[in-house]
């Protein structure tokens, strides 16, 4: 299976969705995921936050597809991601979800320019939409220049940068080619002040012109106003509620 069909054209459809969902690490005595129901628009921007150890980074990798749920469901554009198999689900991920991991994930021996382009090289419809102003590397150079990373750093491998330059890099490869859904989980931490607001100006400027669901976790309360919807993920995460009434 190749890229997911468009699943409507309407402003508020919902492009994300979990349903009964509940998820288990091996071994675990009690989940970690408990959620009833949490659903994404269009276009929309969710601040996720929440103590350490309340299912965050589960919960976005469920929502991307990297995890897949014990019970329930977790939808993209209308498709479960049960239903594909891990194939499916790879190509359906880069074709319609832009994912900056707290890790990074950049391949460390390819340039900076190269894994900015890594999405369009395995997905035709974000080399597609990269290259309607002229080429993807185009697309690429752009985002790495409104990401303030200086040019000469382009043509180096992953490995030689900072961790705040790995950071603008893997945001760039996440925007472009204009996906559906962009997740973020904690984009930020390694950045000071002003490549912080330097770097929300254009993550969020993005997902606006391109009307693509931005998910963005973060500890950093500072930056909570800047996003349409607050999420504190106790609140809807029965699994977190329930582990910190044990502990207290």
């Amino acid at each position: 299976m190749s890229d997911l069909p468009q699943a409507g054209t309407s402003a508020l459809r919902v492009v994300l969705a979990a349903e009964a969902l509940r998820f288990s690490w091996p071994g675990a005595k009690a989940p970690c995921i408990d959620i009833e129901a949490f659903r994404i628009t269009a276009g929309e921007s969710v601040f996720l936050h929440g103590p350490s150890g309340c299912g965050k980074s589960t919960l976005l990798s469920l929502l991307a597809g990297v995890l897949v749920a014990d019970e329930g469901r977790v939808t993209l554009l209308g498709h479960d991601w049960s239903k594909l198999s891990g194939t499916q689900r790879d190509r359906s991920r880069v074709a319609h979800v832009g994912y900056i991991f707290q890790q990074f994930n950049l391949l460390p021996y390819l340039s900076v320019i190269d894994n900015v382009l890594l999405p369009c090289r395995f997905s035709q419809r974000r080399e597609a939409n990269a290259s309607r102003s002229g080429s993807s590397r185009g697309e690429a150079e752009h985002l790495l220049d409104q990401m303030g990373l200086d040019r000469n750093l382009w043509k180096r491998q992953a490995l030689q940068l900072s961790v705040g330059q790995q950071q603008r890099v893997a945001a760039a490869r996440a925007l472009i080619g204009q996906p559906e859904v962009v997740i973020a989980d904690e984009p930020t931490s390694a950045l000071d002040e002003d490549r912080r607001e330097a770097f929300l100006d254009v993550l969020l400027t993005a997902c606006a012109e391109h009307h693509s669901a931005l998910v963005f976790v973060s500890h950093d309360q500072r930056i909570a106003q800047r996003f349409a919807r607050h999420v504190l993920l106790p609140e809807i995460n029965r699994a977190a509620t329930n582990a910190m009434a044990v502990d207290a």
